[in-house]
């Protein structure tokens, strides 16, 4: 059964706390240090705490009266029909007194939940939703009429008030499915926050600038000219521009202070903001001063345009020196990688809130968010909003009353299953409805030298339910910090190694002394294969990372057969500390290393320090042919075009006989997806990108290293034997001379 992971409560402060601020309502809207935590929240209270994506949000106390529909679910509050007659701020000051006594509450209330955000039953169950989700639901139009209420947009909106509320944060990154709504929530956000807003500025960027323009005239200028008198400013120019919305006459609260005080149009502040779009491009909006951006379909710039250098312009836009005044909303699905997906990517895994600087904030500035496909995808939410995972046991309805009577991931599944066989068209249906990042980012197959669809077999594994629980993730270190006595490992979720199986306690740290020099003790179980890197800083600060794989091979140990038990993709600070994670993970698993020796220095680091015996020599030559380097430190050349096919063909013996489906429901025991990914996007013309590729075949080349050996040619010299020949004829034979 599906269980998801997309939400959940927790408990990060004392219940009596929570009470005792509560009671005088100092809950503050924003980020909250103490806790760790956002509060969006703007009652001074707050109540149940929510964990999205690593996001903890504290929401609002829930009233003592929410509010119920009569049907127990969201539904659009009609418009009163007098009031829908009014056009502007002027038809309401021409309106009679006594009429207008009657529409003040209606009117406050609705601003009220505008600003706080409201609560109402869904489904029996008190549900609160933001003021810009309301004002989506409640006041926005889009290409269907009123849109309807989901589940997943109401964790978007908590997710998206956050986001405006942490003074360290630019915004999001949101990663999605097709038809998911970002643009119209987007765009009605946009016309939300600048009919409140004064001497401000929103702009709009799309793929293409054609695009951000009918972005702007197709749901930006509905959404504002639907809006009701009350919310609506006066603007300049046509009703329905086309390439800039401009607001003059603010709308604001409606009070009896102001009713009775009879303002003059004279008297009303002008708003001075403007709503408008830019064709795409690195310097689009460069100088400007945003309240916001909109970025929709920012995965899918192609060359050359480029959001990752957009986002550093841009970026700009949103603050004042080191304040954030702005924000940014950027959203999408994910072309191929050399589409524009790679970039976005980028930018995305950038924006993860657990790797933040000193300041606290993430690399781009921005907070990630993706939401799975299974919660968002039309045809499977119930009435409630609620997504329909698995075939119902009860009747289920939709908000059309259309009977559901099929699960989402049943439905999924069954269209993935049917493009198998194509494997382009299988992971363009991945990026465009993904129900992990793996499938929002999935490649084109077109460059792959592997079995494409066995690695993804394993991918798609992994993220169900192959790796859960079976990779842990931590570093080793030295018993009591003193070098060369024992390795131990330790959890570290930050942790740079990842590992699926330990040795038993007898095996581990096991090494051979001979003649002084330390050999692995479990070289018949395994060994590790490295892609390494010499110099410790790099000038653009982009160096390739150190890689480290560890494989088992058949023995008659407790160990499971041709698994690939550890992975190592990293960069530390230094080089030094590279090496050091090397060699701990060579002593503590007591298995043997072959490395490339073009950078030798992690090969005189075992060297030095007394551990010559764990370096292999390269399996393709004898020792007596070895160049003198080769005999003092071993390693193997990158050089050699049949080395570098040997090894091209070593990763794909392994795809083929140990990766993916194999056999009766089984699958292979790889659970190391950056390193599968890594197998799927190898050019054999540029390996030296792919280090993952290069440690884990050189790790398959070590465990094979029979199938290299070259055949000694042993010369014999020709024996010089005679042998008489006689002849038979007669009674006596007799020799022939």
């Amino acid at each position: 059964m599906y269980e998801q992971s997309l939400v959940k409560v927790v408990e990060p402060i004392k219940k009596t706390t929570i009470t005792r601020l509560n009671r005088t309502k100092k809950w503050k809207y924003g980020y909250n240090k103490e806790h760790d935590i956002i509060i969006i929240s703007k009652t001074g209270k707050i109540g149940q705490i929510l964990e999205i994506q690593n996001l903890r949000i504290g929401l609002p106390l829930e009233p003592v009266q929410v509010h119920m529909h009569k049907s127990s679910r969201w539904q659009k509050i009609e418009y009163p029909k007098e009031l829908s007659k009014l056009k502007n701020i002027f038809d309401w000051r021409s309106y009679p007194e006594e009429q207008k006594e009657q529409w003040y509450d209606y009117i406050n209330e609705e601003f009220k939940r505008r600003e706080e955000g409201f609560w109402f039953m869904n489904n029996k169950t008190p549900t609160y939703i933001t003021g810009s989700h309301y004002m989506y639901l409640q006041w926005s139009k889009i290409d269907v009429g009123a849109p309807d209420y989901r589940e997943a947009n109401r964790l978007f909106y908590i997710f998206w008030e956050a986001c405006k509320a942490d003074k360290r944060c630019y915004g999001m990154c949101y990663l999605k499915n097709r038809r998911s709504g970002f643009s119209f929530m987007s765009s009605a956000e946009t016309v939300n926050l600048a009919t409140i807003s004064s001497d401000s500025r929103y702009g709009i960027l799309s793929k293409s600038g054609s695009d951000a323009k009918k972005m702007f005239t197709d749901k930006v200028v509905p959404i504002s000219v639907n809006y009701p008198f009350f919310f609506k400013p006066i603007q300049d120019g046509m009703d329905r521009p086309k390439s800039e919305l401009a607001y003059r006459v603010p709308a604001s609260k409606f009070t009896r202070k102001k009713i009775v005080a009879n303002e003059q149009q004279e008297d009303l502040v002008g708003l001075d903001t403007t709503i408008d779009w830019k064709n795409t491009g690195d310097n689009s909006y460069d100088g400007e001063k945003l309240a916001l951006l909109v970025h929709d379909e920012s995965g899918k710039w192609e060359r050359p345009d480029n959001i990752l250098n957009n986002w550093r312009v841009t970026k700009t836009c949103l603050r004042l020196g080191s304040r954030v005044i702005g924000k940014c909303m950027m959203g999408s699905t994910s072309n191929a990688l050399d589409k524009g997906g790679d970039n976005f990517k980028k930018l995305y895994y950038d924006s993860d809130v657990t790797k933040r600087n000193r300041n606290g904030q993430t690399k781009s500035g921005l907070y990630s968010l993706f939401v799975p496909m299974e919660w968002n995808y039309e045809g499977f939410l119930d009435e409630y909003g609620q997504p329909v995972y698995h075939m119902p046991d009860h009747d289920v309805f939709g908000p059309d009353g259309e009977l559901i009577d099929y699960g989402i991931i049943d439905h999924w599944d069954n269209e993935a299953e049917g493009l198998k066989n194509d494997q382009d068209a299988l992971n363009e249906f991945y990026r465009q409805f993904p129900r992990t990042e793996e499938h929002a980012f999935r490649d084109e197959a077109k460059n792959s030298i592997f079995n494409l669809v066995k690695i993804y077999e394993q991918i798609d594994y992994n993220e169900g339910i192959g790796a859960q629980g079976n990779v842990n993730t931590g570093n080793f270190q030295w018993v009591n910090g003193i070098k060369d006595t024992q390795v131990i490992f330790y959890p570290d979720p930050k942790g740079r190694f990842n590992v699926s199986w330990f040795p038993p306690n007898h095996l581990q740290n096991k090494i051979i002394v001979k003649k002084g020099i330390k050999y692995p003790g479990n070289e018949h179980m395994g060994a590790f294969g490295c892609d390494s890197y010499d110099i410790s800083g790099t000038v653009d600060g982009k160096g390739s990372n150190g890689a480290l794989h560890g494989l088992t091979k058949f023995s008659m140990e407790d160990a499971p057969p041709n698994h690939f038990f550890l992975e190592y993709i990293a960069r530390p600070q230094t080089a030094e500390i590279f090496f050091e994670d090397v060699l701990m993970a060579l002593v503590f698993y007591g298995m043997p290393l072959l490395a490339e020796n073009n950078k030798p220095r992690l090969l005189y680091h075992l060297r030095r320090r007394g551990y010559r015996g764990y370096s292999m020599n390269r399996p393709d030559r004898l020792w007596n042919k070895l160049s003198t380097t080769e005999k003092e430190i071993g390693g193997i050349p990158n050089s050699s075009e049949d080395i570098k096919q040997a090894h091209a063909a070593a990763v794909e013996m392994y795809v083929q006989q140990h990766v993916g489906h194999l056999e009766d429901g089984v699958y292979g025991n790889i659970y190391f997806n950056k390193t599968l990914n890594d197998w799927a996007r190898f050019d054999i013309t540029k390996r030296t990108k792919f280090d993952a590729t290069i440690s884990s075949g050189l790790a398959v080349m070590a465990c094979n290293r029979n199938l290299y050996r070259p055949n000694a040619k042993i010369e014999r010299d020709k024996l010089n034997i005679s042998i008489a020949k006689y002849t038979n004829t007669g009674n006596t034979s007799k020799i022939i001379k």
